[in-house]
């Protein structure tokens, strides 16, 4: 007869309010995500950034996170993750001083690149201390929907903040709203936090780790070099380079007895659906958000801070979705939940690509960012809650990694067609009168469209306006349309595998 499961210990006052203190670093990432997004026609008017410049100064901060988190959460389980985490939110703070008083588009790629690193220390420690404090299944479901609402609180709070500082202040001064959060989670983080660590970690390997950064920006070199100067060899190898050093990553994860990945993990379906799924939904919706922040500013006219108000209600409908997911979630089967907040971010981003007016835009914003709240929030409590506690902080590293790596990639991937798409578009379509130098600034980005505009006689520069805003449009509208096929695609693979897999509380872990 099959002995009945040991009931899982409850949560105690102090891991509610530590909740709320591992929220901090949630908030601020998701802000200092969300403020960049506004800040970019501000900083590329002032730093003047090439059009590959600006792609690595919006997702090397993604890129370094999805690097490093591996190795983050494998140190997070030898010196204690709340150690790692504190270590982080100082080297946080200060990095976040650096990238806003950056003089040039170099020096903020190389900042940001630091922000990433020190990002990467924050990601893996919130969630497996989170995993660890809610150990009954209920308890860790309505903790990671509270986790994830952190984020959208800091997708509320970031447009707002950002769009005063930006228009009041200068564009630098939305990476210093981060500090005092910072600041706070010092203050309270060693009295609040429970400290956990795996008494068996093994052997951090440098090399592993370096072998995964190497493999993603190689690859990423290559793909917006395209985005730069076209399709060519040149990026081609870089590319082919990228993938080569990954299959000699996980190669060698197969020969060492401390792997930076425990391959084992990989040997379920469902986990690995989980995981992919969640990358691929991230990967369409951050390619996404970063069209729409420009759209909202360099196509519309809106100010910093009304696009930041125009921002919030898609944010506001995340946070009520996260807070509905628990109930959810303990009804319906995974498989349904997911395939069904997948169409229905299907059809927001399939109405998206039809929308020619704000509200119609901000309209279809807040049914695909509804749609996809349940599905990162599951998604996320499959992966963690497969493994045992000792294995959470490779199993959060993982769930981040896939999070960070589909970010930063459907920013790479989707804002090089949206530029490819964009250069097209205006190729050969710019007025002769415009000088040539004039003209090639505008066929680069829609921002130096806008910047030429300003340099030409009346109509010259309203009719370049009005050509570059149209030839944007169809790239971002385009991206739309592969978003929708995206989440179709998605919601039949989760049909198909994982249908099975029970809902909380009847025996799924």
């Amino acid at each position: 007869m099959a002995q009945q499961a040991t009931a899982e210990p409850k949560a105690t006052r102090r891991e509610w309010i530590g909740l709320g203190v591992i929220a901090l670093p949630c908030m601020l990432y998701s802000m200092d995500l969300t403020v960049l997004n506004l800040a970019i026609p501000e900083m590329a008017t002032d730093l003047k950034p090439t059009a590959a410049q600006l792609l690595w100064i919006i997702d090397i901060y993604g890129f370094m996170v999805a690097g490093f988190l591996m190795t983050m959460g494998t140190l997070g389980d030898r010196i204690g993750r709340r150690k790692l985490l504190l270590i982080g939110a100082a080297a946080f703070g200060i990095a976040s001083i650096l990238a806003a008083f950056s003089n040039s588009a170099e020096m903020l790629i190389v900042t940001r690149a630091i922000l990433g690193v020190a990002g990467a220390t924050l990601a893996p420690s919130t969630l497996s201390l989170l995993t660890n404090m809610f150990r009954d299944p209920t308890e860790r479901t309505f903790a990671i929907s509270m986790w994830i609402s952190s984020y959208s609180a800091g997708a509320i709070i970031g447009p707002l903040v950002g769009g005063l500082l930006i228009q009041y202040f200068w564009w630098g001064s939305v990476f210093l709203a981060g500090v005092p959060v910072m600041i706070l989670l010092l203050v309270l983080g060693p009295s609040l936090l429970p400290e956990f660590r795996d008494p068996n970690a093994g052997r951090l390997d440098i090399t592993s780790a370096l072998l995964s950064l190497a493999a993603a920006l190689l690859f990423i070199y290559g793909m917006k070099n395209t985005a730069e100067a076209g399709f060519g060899w040149e990026p081609l190898g870089f590319m082919l380079a990228g993938i080569a050093v990954a299959v000699a990553f996980l190669r060698r994860q197969a020969m060492l007895a401390d792997p930076l990945i425990d391959l084992k993990l990989f040997r379920s379906l469902s986990f690995n659906a989980a995981l992919g799924i969640n990358m691929l939904g991230i990967f369409f919706m951050f390619g996404s958000f970063i069209f729409m922040a420009q759209y909202f500013q360099l196509v519309v006219g809106l100010t910093p801070l009304e696009a930041g108000l125009w921002s919030v209600p898609s944010a506001l409908v995340f946070t009520a979705v996260s807070f509905m997911t628990p109930m959810l979630v303990s009804r319906m089967r995974p498989a349904y939940l997911l395939a069904a907040g997948m169409l229905v971010s299907a059809f927001g981003f399939l109405l998206l690509s039809q929308m020619t007016t704000l509200i119609g835009v901000v309209g279809a914003s807040l049914i695909f960012s509804a749609g996809f709240t349940p599905v990162i929030a599951l998604t996320t409590g499959l992966i963690v809650g497969a493994v045992p506690p000792e294995k959470t902080g490779a199993a959060s590293a993982l769930s981040e990694t896939a999070a960070e790596l589909g970010g930063a990639l459907g920013i790479a991937v989707l804002g090089s067609l949206g530029t490819f798409i964009y250069r097209s578009e205006m190729a050969g379509a710019i007025p002769a009168d415009v000088p040539v130098e004039l003209a090639r600034t505008a066929r680069s980005t829609l921002v130096g469209a806008v910047d030429a505009a300003t340099l030409l006689p009346g109509d010259t520069g309203r009719a370049l306006l009005t050509l570059a805003r149209e030839a944007f449009s169809t790239g971002f509208f385009a991206v739309a349309v592969l978003s929708a096929i995206g989440m179709l695609v998605a919601a039949i693979i989760t049909l198909t595998v994982l249908r099975n897999v029970q809902p909380a509380g009847e025996g799924a872990h």
